[in-house]
């Protein structure tokens, strides 16, 4: 079948595994790899090779390759990327050290703050002012930029980020700072902040700037090397990047702002579960994600998930927002927690079980793989506890050592407590942990959980969803198909696209309404352009936000905007706009304050994906296991039988009772004694609290 051109690949390189996903028409396979940290790429060429000989195909066949990694996130936490410098207006070289002058604990006075990614003496600042309104003050200081350079040239300075005082207002000094730059330094990477965020607030323009320009080498040296590889591997397909925002974009763009791949993974995740929330009509839905380094929570309403203007990375206090890097790029609203199932379990100082945010990630691994690993991990835990089986673990590629699992849980012993008992307490502290951590995400959002559907993925979630689900009082849980690698399934599923934004303060009332058609309408034309790179024959789909508040707050609400140019009765629109939204987030409007507008978005995709909706599927068949294994039941506190079902022998319209374990090949699915299992018309299970009395039937 050589040269259809019709077979797609999706590869997500997490903390521990490498995830690939194949899809040919309605056929799907994927595997999991562990991660290859010195080299990415190695796992993911592997897995598709593997993946290719499965399904007796070759590179020729295939059409559309997207990619998602972790790259930009762990140089930024492990602070490994290039050495970087600042080149910025004369007396805001410490804008990165005084931050937005808050604390995160005001009663900690050895309060510690991620220290910046360039230090002092690399934040080198020129003469030049623009002023608020984009009125140029002062010219900029030509001969200052040449000292400063040289002074970058003497550092083996290799990246710098410019970004100067309200370039978003007037980018002019900033361009021509890098014409000069580019001309004393060339081949030094230069990231300019009124392209990579050319918004107001200029400690979080000035931190996403130097946070790009701090992993741009790396990551381009990365995504090249690959492109190259796949090159010589006979892949002559396009090959597009996941962004934060959930849609794709090309080589050239994900190169250019690496910043907006710092969540690209769970980006993809969320993508996966508003499909699922599409075609199963779930107008609110909790998405859970959890692999074997990080559990992520994103809320999915009326089939979208939530989008945020920012986002925090490397936090150096956990759950504690202000205590990270903070980043002014469009993303997925989500919670990310140190949770999953490579944690490392240990004894504080007082003798109390913590379980993360410390991962063992791939090298060298949870005890149990055998790799060199000592510490217990969750992993270890749910081992022990009888929820995987050690010779079927990804697929059988990887055999568990339980012996070695319980030797690592007894480094937790404070007596003679048997190995069980402590991988209870490791897997209830992690449950509880990602319980929590979803209580307090609606609480911040003004959302509730209960009335949710809970869709899990990833290769850890379906072993903790059910107790989880019993923590939070939910009481229907979906595992979909290809659960184990729903991240680069949703890559998959996600539109190419992007987003552009630009801080231009209006207070209504006394709006520009021409001068804003203007810029939106050059705004849409570049979002344009960038998709149509992509894909040229696609039809696009535009929207347009504005982020507005009323004078004196400190946060602004998300307005929708009409995709047309402005007329003169839409100030009167806006205002019904705004006071719709403020009322549905806080209850009230506040009729004597004037309300301004600081930043403006357009976001244009392309059409892709599109749900393909089935009836409901009523019980018919009902399943009575042959095979059990004895599992620890937290809710029961004690070992009961647990029904062992291969998922590959279910079928629409199959049902059980849990207990029970349904084991795929990247993944097992844990259904506790209170739930009932359904195989849908997609074939997910579908696992419904059971009612007091009776089942299904």
């Amino acid at each position: 079948m050589s040269g259809q051109r019709r077979v797609s690949i999706g590869s997500d390189i997490g903390g521990t595994f490498t995830d690939i996903v194949l899809e040919d028409g309605d056929r799907r396979v994927s595997t999991k790899i562990l991660t290859t940290y010195d080299a990415p790429e190695r796992a993911l060429l592997q897995g598709v090779a593997q993946l290719l000989a499965e399904a007796d195909l070759q590179p020729g066949d295939v059409g559309l390759m997207v990619h998602g990694t972790t790259l930009a996130t762990n140089a930024l936490i492990s602070r490994r990327g290039a050495k970087t410098g600042l080149l910025t207006t004369a007396g805001f070289r410490d804008v990165l050290e005084m931050g937005a002058e808050s604390r995160f604990d005001q009663y900690d006075i050895g309060i510690e703050k991620p220290p910046p990614l360039v230090e002092r003496r690399l934040r080198l600042a020129v003469p030049e002012r623009t002023a608020a309104d984009g009125e140029i003050l002062l010219d900029l200081d030509r001969d200052a930029v040449r000292q400063a350079a040289e002074a970058f040239a003497a550092d083996g300075v290799e990246s710098i980020a410019i970004a100067f005082l309200h370039s978003y207002a007037n980018p002019a000094n900033e361009r021509l700072a890098a014409a000069i730059l580019a001309e004393c330094l060339p081949g030094v990477s230069l990231s300019l902040s009124c392209e990579v965020s050319p918004e107001i607030r200029e400690y979080e323009r000035f931190s996403t700037t130097v946070a790009n320009a701090y992993v741009r080498p790396l990551v381009a040296v990365y995504l090249r090397r690959l492109e190259q590889r796949l090159a010589e591997g006979g892949f002559d397909c396009p090959l597009f990047v996941m962004l934060s925002s959930g849609g794709l974009t090309t080589l050239e763009t994900a190169v250019q702002f690496p910043v907006r791949l710092v969540e690209s993974g769970p980006a993809g995740g969320a993508v996966f579960a508003a499909s699922i929330a599409a075609e199963c009509g779930i107008d609110r839905m909790l998405a859970l994600d959890v692999g074997g380094t990080t559990a992520k929570i994103c809320f999915i309403d009326d089939g979208r998930p939530q989008m945020s203007q920012g986002f925090e990375v490397a936090r150096v206090h956990r759950f504690r927002k202000g205590s990270g890097i903070p980043l002014r790029i469009p993303v997925v609203e989500m919670v990310e927690i140190g949770a999953g199932g490579g944690s490392i379990a240990r004894l504080d100082s007082v003798g109390r079980l913590n379980v993360g945010p410390q991962s063992a990630s791939s090298e060298p691994g949870p005890a149990c793989y055998g790799r060199g690993g000592v510490d217990p991990t969750v992993t270890d835990a749910d081992l022990v506890l009888g929820r995987i089986d050690p010779s079927a673990f990804a697929a059988g590629a990887i055999r568990l050592d339980r012996g070695a699992a319980e030797t690592a849980l007894t480094s937790l012993a404070k007596g003679d407590d048997a190995p069980d008992l402590l991988a209870f307490g490791v897997s209830e502290i992690v449950d509880e942990t990602m319980a929590s951590a979803t209580r307090v995400h609606a609480v911040e959002q003004g959302a509730t959980v209960e009335d949710r559907v809970m869709v899990a993925f990833g290769g850890a979630a379906p072993l903790h969803a059910g107790r989880i689900a019993d923590k939070l009082g939910i009481d229907k849980v979906i595992i979909p198909s290809g659960a184990g690698v729903g991240s680069a399934v949703g890559f998959l599923r996600a539109p190419i696209g992007y987003e552009l934004s630009r801080s231009r303060p209006e207070r209504l009332g006394a709006v520009d309404l021409d001068g804003l058609s203007a810029m939106l309408e050059e705004m849409s034309q570049q979002a344009h352009a960038l998709v149509a790179k992509g894909d040229p024959k696609a039809a696009r789909v535009e929207r347009r936000t504005a982020y507005a508040r009323y004078v004196g707050q400190g946060y602004e609400i998300a307005i929708d905007l009409p995709v047309r140019p402005f007329d003169q009765g839409d100030e009167a629109t806006l205002l019904r706009i705004f006071e719709a939204a403020y009322r549905r987030q806080y209850g009230r409007i506040i009729s004597q304050l004037p309300i301004e507008v600081l930043t403006w978005r357009v976001n244009v995709s392309a059409k892709g994906w599109t749900p393909t909706l089935r009836a409901p599927t009523a019980p018919t068949r009902r399943i009575a296991p042959s095979d059990f294994r004895d599992v620890f039941d937290p809710s029961a506190g004690a070992v009961l039988p647990y029904g062992v079902l291969r998922r590959a022998t279910l079928e629409p319209g199959d049902w059980l009772q849990g207990p029970a374990l349904i084991i795929e090949d990247q993944t097992t699915t844990v259904a506790p004694p209170g739930f009932d299992i359904l195989v849908d018309a997609y074939g997910y299970l579908v696992l419904t609290r059971r009612p007091t009395t009776g089942g299904l039937q």
